[in-house]
């Protein structure tokens, strides 16, 4: 894949403003780094005292946990409907 394939987006996260380049479209580029800021910004608030890289560090973890969890739901789901066919 070349550059020219890629676009870039500048977004806002934690007041920070990122480049990403990427092959997903602007929408979803800025509908991600959104979801990123809330979750910083909710674990910030019940975390006052929290540098920005353990909050960046604690948001990834919230992150992949998430992630596990609808991946596991996502497998059960297929095994149910898999059985189902049966």
């Amino acid at each position: 894949m070349s550059n020219t394939d890629k676009t870039r987006t500048t977004v806002d996260i934690y007041g920070t403003q990122y480049v990403i380049l990427g092959t997903e479209s602007q929408n979803h580029v800025r509908h991600v780094a959104s979801l990123v800021d809330k979750k910083m910004r909710e674990i910030g608030s019940r975390n006052p005292l929290l540098d920005v890289n353990k909050l960046a560090v604690l948001t990834a973890v919230n992150a992949v946990n998430d992630y596990i969890k609808m991946k596991e739901q996502l497998e059960r789901l297929q095994s149910e409907l898999q059985k189902e066919k049966d």
